[in-house]
């Protein structure tokens, strides 16, 4: 892939993009006073959808910066790291989107992945630069799998526990921004 900027994802850095089994996701608040967000991510989440539209299952965590900053501002970016094979890096710039399970989209989007457990919303992202870049300094580093901690939490959780949960822990950033679970919380 080399060094590049795109203002779309190419066939070949959507086939990279597939083949890793983390991604990054960053986002800030406005405020220079706010913390920056850089979240890592697994689970087979992301999905490529077009050249310029991505998604991510946003799994449920003690924390929602990511949603609470698309609502204040849209900006998002994501990072993909070779860790296993030829060095590269990618990424993703764009302006996104909570999409909550009352959103007309969330049957669609929601389609592209398998069953996952605590899928808390979707985050849905346009995409208006890519750049790729050498990687020598990424670590070589062996796969194992995904964790199970997730599901077997999860799996302890009736529906209003959840939804308790996210009431508590979801709806507000660290920074005291409303995340888009503010505006509902049903599962």
């Amino acid at each position: 892939m080399g060094n590049a900027v795109h203002d779309a994802i190419p066939p070949d850095v959507a086939e990279f993009i597939a083949e890793q089994p983390m991604f990054f996701v960053a986002t800030s608040p406005l405020s220079p006073d706010g913390r920056i967000n850089l979240s890592p991510k697994g689970a087979d989440s992301f999905r490529v959808l077009s050249p310029n539209l991505v998604c991510y299952l946003d799994i449920t965590g003690s924390g929602n910066e990511t949603s609470a900053h698309l609502t204040e501002n849209g900006r998002i970016t994501f990072m993909f790291c070779s860790f296993a094979k030829a060095p590269s890096i990618v990424r993703l710039y764009g302006f996104g989107t909570t999409i909550l399970r009352d959103s007309p989209d969330w049957s669609e989007l929601r389609g592209h992945f398998d069953e996952y457990p605590a899928v808390r919303q979707i985050i849905l992202a346009e995409i208006t630069r890519v750049q790729t870049s050498c990687g020598f300094g990424v670590p070589l580093m062996d796969y194992k799998g995904q964790r199970e901690a997730m599901p077997r939490w999860a799996a302890t959780l009736s529906d209003t526990k959840l939804v308790e949960y996210w009431e508590k822990k979801n709806v507000r950033s660290i920074d005291g921004l409303p995340a888009a679970l503010a505006r509902r919380t049903r599962r």
